[in-house]
């Protein structure tokens, strides 16, 4: 993975526990990866003993652009710029009936009349324009500063989690279905593409419509095919891939399929009301249904894929590309929906006529049933020595949770000021700082410490 968040550090000893025997495929243990939480005198984040955390940006400071940072920051991703500074792109999940004051241009929205209204995707009506959107965050991890900080995308809704792309730009996702009327002048539920830039670059908000209209959540990009894979926030939800027309220009449209398993047309993975139709550790083989109309202006695509033989799956969330692997969470799946983690391997033909011969590979990583192990994972990223960081999104505390390779939990950080639900976990570059947001009150922090032992 070429982009930041994923490469491969080399680091020595990070595997001090992977050394244990391996787990049965599926079994889910809690281990001690990096000690007990000690309590942070502050009431914002427990962490291990050695780690600390800094409050890097808050909803409502002002940007270097005269902006505000906007409410409700969400999915976000790292990237290596120049200098060795790193770029944060974040997103904001602003609703479409939000008020001024959850977004970038002032209580009253008076500062928002300084962009054409072409800069915006929507900009509404009587200069109200839609207040979801994404914010770039310029960082020195050296000196643990923030450089700058920006408006990069304006005027969509709910732009909730997303994905980075070997091409260095994030791809942000609408979750909502909403369409042109009394409030939105254009219709919603699209993905837009956003550059990593240290300087302050309004996107141009292109929606990506061959990638489909429904309520998007996260995506993840394989480097070796450029295909993308996209997640869908419903509780009857299918898990999409877009194969581009030109690999690297998303542009140019492409082709959308949803993911389906050979042999069990239909399959229903959620495994709800005991039935536990998929176990845990066990590999299946992939087959693509070809979708069409993905405009989908009846909101109907993954009832039609589902009839088609796609699989069905309980409200995909977090997505990552890492070690030649697609990892996404089933936020609520699992007999006691407390939620999934999946694992799909591409084939070595993926995308092409040859992949039938030798098909990718799906597998349920863990379904834990136990909400003190894991509790409604959502947002997910992969730390540079393999193990999975993912955000709980429950009732109660709230926690980042570590996932080894064997399917081995440990909690690596808990939420001590709120209820609220962890987003956009992601790594620097030179894998020294965790990033992570605390969607209320709306925190972005960065978190160091002793992460090789």
């Amino acid at each position: 993975m070429k982009s930041a968040g994923a490469v491969t550090l080399g680091f020595t000893g990070l595997h001090r526990l992977l050394a244990a025997p391996l787990a049965i495929p599926g079994q889910v243990r809690l281990i001690d990866r990096f000690g007990p939480l000690q309590p942070d005198p502050n009431g914002l984040m427990d962490l291990p003993k050695g780690f600390s955390y800094k409050v890097i940006s808050q909803t409502g400071d002002a940007m270097s652009d005269g902006f505000f940072v906007p409410a409700a920051p969400d999915g976000m991703a790292a990237f290596a710029g120049p200098d060795g500074l790193t770029i944060l792109v974040r997103n904001h999940e602003v609703s479409t009936d939000a008020t001024g004051d959850r977004g970038a241009f002032g209580a009253s929205n008076e500062h928002a009349s300084r962009l054409a209204p072409e800069q915006f995707y929507d900009a509404g009506f009587d200069g109200q324009p839609k207040l979801g959107g994404t914010t770039t965050v310029v960082y020195d991890t050296r000196r643990q500063e923030v450089v700058r900080q920006y408006l990069s995308l304006a005027g969509t809704i709910r732009n909730c989690a997303g994905g980075p792309t070997p091409w260095n730009t994030w791809i942000t996702c609408e979750e909502t279905n909403e369409r042109a009327g009394a409030t939105t002048a254009r219709d919603h539920g699209y993905n837009f593409e956003v550059p990593a830039s240290v300087d302050p670059i309004l996107a141009e908000p292109v929606p990506l419509k061959e990638m489909g209209r429904f309520n998007h959540e996260a995506v993840a990009v394989d480097p070796v095919s450029g295909i993308v894979y996209e997640t869908e926030d419903r509780g009857d939800s299918l898990i999409y891939r877009f194969i581009p027309n030109e690999p690297g220009n998303l542009r140019a449209g492409g082709r959308l399929q949803a993911l389906g398993v050979v042999g069990r047309p239909g399959l229903d993975t959620r495994n709800w009301d005991g039935l536990r139709a998929v176990v845990p550790g066990e590999p299946m083989a992939v087959r693509w249904v070809d979708l069409d109309d993905v405009d989908s202006p009846e909101d109907d695509l993954r009832h039609r894929g589902f009839a088609w033989g796609a699989a069905r799956f309980a409200r995909g969330e977090g997505m990552w590309y890492g070690r030649g692997a697609i990892y996404f969470a089933c936020t609520n799946g699992g007999v006691e929906q407390k939620g999934q983690i999946w694992k799909y391997v591409p084939s070595p033909d993926e995308g092409r006529p040859e992949e039938d011969r030798n098909p990718g590979r799906l597998e349920l990583f863990i379904e834990p049933n136990d909400g003190t192990l894991v509790e409604n994972a959502d947002n997910l990223t992969m730390a540079p020595w393999g193990d999975l960081i993912v955000c709980e999104d429950g009732s109660e505390d709230q926690f980042l949770v570590g996932v080894t390779p064997q399917g081995e939990i440990y909690k690596f950080a808990r939420n001590a000021l709120n209820t609220s639900e962890w987003a956009g976990v992601t790594y620097s570059p030179d894998g020294s700082t965790l990033f992570v947001n605390l969607q209320t009150p709306g925190i972005t922090l960065a978190v160091t410490g002793p992460w090789v032992a």
